[in-house]
């Protein structure tokens, strides 16, 4: 037979910012054949990619861990997300009156402490403990899992991942019912474009100030613990403690590579001594010292605080940007959740954590309430010399251990923006084979040592730290509420009551809060927002370019009739894999490998490899494959969809799991012409989800051929024959395919370079031409991130105007 009559044709698009991602136990196909054969009506002709893209089953359905699983996770969570916020009683206090003239009276003190009280109540128990951690991602937390929630429900992302015409318009909310108000939002939303950029620059802005928050964190927790060297011994001059600290800050990250695994177990127990000596120092202070400091827990404190007369409502207005800080790695709850689980978020919190952050407060306001004077260092002024060095040694290894908190949320942060387009391509390096949530980011972990020591270096103070601080932890927390909100009106379907509930008191008060850090903007608050501002910009340039990329191939794509009719074109033995981000029509790249290379495989599939704006896509919906063009070039189109979270392998296993799934849809695409045979005429795409089907077919009993006819027996062994001849045509056709993986495999990249079109304006060449090109040559290359060897590689070089 001739070659040109078996000629298969693979395209396989994959998104430039991304990565492939098949964790090996997803090389397994399952099959679900028995003794009595496939029904053939088991299986649905669809018409569309874009209809069998949207129905992925179980994405609802999280994986159950066994009681001694979460308490496990719980106690790794202690030593991973509770770090920072078991700190904070380091400097809250010291934060909270900074700014006072002179030294608190004791019911300023007493005022502040009830404002503590209920701050940890409302924020990090009621809202974050009870609320935000439900509103994630499948199991995974943060700004970005957020956002990616309310992509699913409405169709608001811009990035490539979620063109109108790409397969991803993904959407889990079709399996609940959208009532009237959540209809009318949607509409809304999906109709402003205004809107679908406001909330993603919400969504870039909230990460950016998380990410911030992470390079703080390590900063003023390791430096304020330092600091305590300096009860013992006055001497010791500032330079020393910060030498100290930037030394520190150094081994921290140094031991990220392990893994939030293994650094959780390592760091558990630290953190539990710690909480331990907190908690039974603050009860000795409260019976030692006033136990009246009591009545804090009586709301009405707060109102005196800022009414009485002794109080000064400006200054105790300035000092809610020292009280915020005892909310600090609250935002860590959530976005470290795909490292661990809600339950074992919520036991760690509520059983644990939330307790002995409250007996350490209490206990140092009851030493403050005697010694006022001490309020510079109440958190050692309060410690008995008789454990002052083991507290010293606990508070230093706490302190370390608390920037992991936000360490490791970065880390999921930044996975997450690159999953969905929005960050340039950087190495992501899975560190627990049971929990695929716990990443490590090599070039992000050496820029955030970096930021840290830097800004250790030129503050070399706390209180000038904790007034940026205080800015990076309320802004997350109002990002967080902007998104929430829209979650339970569209997605949720809460009342109406609920939310304005919801948004009255934690909305209103965080604004309370944000209004009064940034009144410290000049005294340190401008860190992070500089910080953010920085980010944004490379996430934003990054977005807005790869945008605009894309929407340029895809008017500027192929036909396949003008990759087939072409009659100089040379077909020679092997598979072609061509990559490319478009989902429909052949990439323009093609015809500059054919303009300089006039031959193509004799089988040539089109790979887009696409990520979902979720975690995790189930293995048996990973592939839609639909043939391109006639049956005769045997031309093949595969999108494989991944979610953020999937782990990535090499190209070995991607191509053999391709391979195996493309046989699948050949046999497949056999048996749904046997049953439309006659009802529908023949495309030149046909659809086939795989989801379900063997590979190995198992061949239906009929009744053609018995002794005893019946009704309809003619037409019964007609339909027979037409069956196995469709059979014999499939089974040949991957005879071919095997045979021509046999002559190679070989890779077809496009090198492209993206630059301004000479009508562009001045900004936009700067952005395009000069930022966005030093991102993209100092990020990884799709070739490494595809793990494609060189000697299967062949790669042409093309320029987009935009």
């Amino acid at each position: 037979m001739e070659v040109g009559a078996h000629q298969t044709v693979v395209t396989v698009e994959m998104a430039e910012n991304n990565e492939v991602v098949v964790s090996e136990s997803q090389m397994q196909i399952e099959s679900k054949s028995s003794s009595t054969g496939l029904r053939r009506e088991g299986f649905k002709r669809l018409d569309s990619l874009d209809k069998e893209a949207n129905n992925l089953s179980g994405l609802s359905v999280s994986k159950a861990l066994s009681i001694m699983g979460v308490l496990k996770l719980a106690f790794q969570s202690i030593g991973v997300v509770y770090g920072d916020i078991g700190t904070s009683p380091l400097y809250v206090f010291e934060s909270t009156f900074a700014e006072a003239r002179s030294p608190p009276t004791r019911e300023h003190i007493v005022g502040a402490l009830s404002l503590i009280i209920y701050s940890l109540t409302l924020f990090p128990l009621i809202k974050y403990i009870f609320i935000v951690l439900w509103a994630n991602d499948n199991g995974d937390g943060g700004t970005f899992a957020m956002y990616s929630l309310i992509c699913r429900y409405c169709r608001v992302s811009a990035t490539t991942n979620e063109q109108a015409e790409d397969i991803t318009a993904y959407k889990e909310g079709h399996k609940k019912r959208m009532n009237g108000r959540a209809k009318r939002i949607k509409e809304a939303i999906e109709g402003s474009g205004f809107a679908k950029l406001l909330l993603l620059c919400i969504a870039l802005f909230g990460t950016c100030m998380v990410i911030g928050d992470g390079i703080l964190t390590p900063c003023i927790s390791v430096l304020s613990a330092v600091e305590g060297v300096k009860k013992m011994d006055a001497s010791i001059s500032q330079e020393a403690v910060v030498t100290l600290s930037v030394a520190i800050l150094v081994v921290l990250f140094s031991v990220q590579r392990l893994g939030s695994d293994k650094v959780g177990y390592t760091f558990a127990p630290a953190i539990l001594v710690w909480y331990s000596f907190i908690t039974v120092i603050g009860v000795y202070n409260i019976l030692h010292h006033d136990f009246t400091v009591l009545k804090a827990f009586n709301p009405l404190c707060i109102l005196q605080y800022f009414t009485s007369a002794s109080s000064n409502p400006k200054q105790a207005w300035i000092s809610l940007g020292g009280i915020v800080l005892c909310m600090t790695g609250t935002e860590a709850m959530f976005a470290d959740l795909g490292h661990f689980s809600v339950r074992s978020i919520q036991i760690a919190f509520a059983g644990l954590v939330y307790p002995c952050l409250i007996c350490a407060y209490v206990g140092q306001a009851a030493y403050l309430s005697h010694r006022p004077d001490h309020i510079g260092d109440a958190f050692y002024k309060s410690t008995p010399d008789s454990v002052y060095w083991p507290m010293f040694v606990v508070a230093v290894l706490a302190s370390i251990i608390a920037s992991q908190a936000m360490i490791s949320a970065t880390f999921a942060i930044i996975k997450q923006s690159m999953a969905l387009g929005c960050f340039p391509r950087v190495r992501i390096v899975h560190t627990s084979r049971s929990h695929e949530g716990q990443v490590y980011i090599p070039e992000i972990n050496f820029l955030l040592m970096l930021a840290c020591v830097m800004v250790t270096a030129s503050f070399k103070d706390t209180a000038n730290i904790g007034n940026a601080y205080g800015i990076a932890v309320v802004a997350v927390m109002l990002v967080t509420t902007a998104l929430l909100t829209l979650i339970m009106l569209m997605v949720w379907q809460t009342s109406l009551i609920l939310v304005a509930l919801f948004v009255a008191i934690f909305g209103s008060l965080e604004l309370i809060y944000f209004s009064s850090v940034l009144y410290k903007f000049d005294k340190g608050g401008y860190l992070p927002l500089s910080f953010a501002a920085a980010l944004f910009l490379v996430m934003y340039v990054w977005y807005y370019v790869q945008t605009k990329r894309y929407a340029y191939e895809f008017e500027h794509k192929l036909s396949a009739e003008q990759m087939t009719t072409n009659p100089g074109l040379t077909r020679v033995p092997g598979i072609g894999l061509l990559y490319t981000e478009l989902t429909h029509g052949v990439p323009s790249i093609f015809s500059h490998f054919l303009t300089n290379l006039p031959a193509m495989h004799s089988v040539v599939v089109l790979v887009s490899v696409k990520y979902l704006p979720i975690n995790k896509v189930p293995v048996s919906e990973r592939f839609l494959f639909r043939r391109v063009g006639p049956k005769a070039c045997n031309m093949y189109r595969c999108i494989a969809r991944y979610g953020y979270r999937d782990r990535r392998v090499g190209n070995q296993e991607f191509e053999r799991f391709l391979m195996d799934h493309l046989k699948a849809f050949i046999r497949t695409e056999g048996w749904e012409k046997a049953d439309i045979d006659g009802q529908v005429s023949e495309r030149n795409e046909v659809e086939v989800s795989i989801g379900e089907l063997a590979i190995d077919h198992v061949v239906p009993k009929t009744q053609c051929g018995n002794t005893q006819s019946t009704e309809g027996g003619e037409d019964n062994c007609e339909e027979r024959s037409n069956e196995i001849i469709r059979e014999e045509d499939a089974e040949e056709e991957i005879r071919f395919l095997e045979r021509s993986r046999e002559s190679g495999v070989v890779y077809l990249l496009g090198h492209s370079e993206v630059r301004a079109s000479k009508e562009s304006g001045l900004v936009k060449k700067m952005v395009v031409d000069y930022v966005y090109d030093f991102l993209r040559r100092n990020s990884r290359q799709g070739l490494v991130a595809l793990q494609i060897p060189h000697k299967n590689l062949l790669q042409v070089g093309m320029n987009y105007y935009i």
